[in-house]
């Protein structure tokens, strides 16, 4: 399967299953920003349920700017407040120490860029799966995909739209409000370790 995706902010399960179930992945670097999406967010499994951690961006007047040029906001340390939050959420999950060394090494880097964020946060997920994949990027805009041989896929960007649903695993918090399908793929790392990269691939993406 070859798929097109956006990058987002440590992407949810969905995309990490379509990209470990892959032949070719590209990326999207040509689309216009939009709010409210994973673009710039995503969702964890905190002691209150679900929590979503957003990353503040700078907006242009006209609102129409590309996703590639978004710049992060600078003037509030979220950095801090997103790893105290996967700290709160997490800490008492089985594989988080071994991986919080590496998380608090994106959160020192202070990335004026969006995308590069993203990039450097896709990059330390597959490291953490002990995957390296391989991808493309786009050179021009599509606003439909017409050909048979890639599956667009870009849809899933929209966090709150994407009601993909997975096989249970065990969570952090699951007695107090039961199974939370589908937030962010470090939620199933934390939890799963080494395993997580074989429920990928062993799940179903409804397309």
């Amino acid at each position: 399967m070859n798929i097109l995706l956006h990058p987002t902010y440590f992407p949810s399960i969905s995309h990490f299953v379509a990209i470990a179930q892959a032949e070719k992945i590209t990326f999207e670097m040509e689309d216009n920003f939009q709010k409210q999406t994973n673009r710039n967010r995503t969702y964890i499994y905190s002691p209150n349920g679900i929590q979503l951690l957003n990353i503040p961006v700078k907006h242009t007047k006209d609102g129409h700017q590309k996703t590639k040029d978004i710049q992060i906001e600078t003037d509030m340390d979220w950095q801090k407040q997103h790893f105290k939050s996967l700290e709160a959420a997490y800490r008492n999950s089985p594989f988080f120490e071994f991986f919080e060394d590496d998380i608090q090494k994106v959160y020192d880097k202070k990335h004026k860029f969006l995308m590069d964020l993203n990039f450097d946060a896709f990059e330390i997920v597959s490291k953490f799966l002990r995957m390296k994949f391989e991808y493309e990027k786009t050179s021009e805009y599509f606003h439909e995909i017409n050909s048979g041989s890639i599956t667009d896929l870009r849809h899933l960007v929209n966090g709150k739209k994407d009601q993909s649903v997975f096989e249970n695993y065990t969570q952090v918090f699951d007695d107090k409000h039961g199974f939370i399908s589908n937030l962010s793929v470090l939620d199933l790392i934390f939890n799963e370790g080494r395993f997580a990269i074989d429920y990928l691939k062993n799940q179903v993406l409804p397309i």
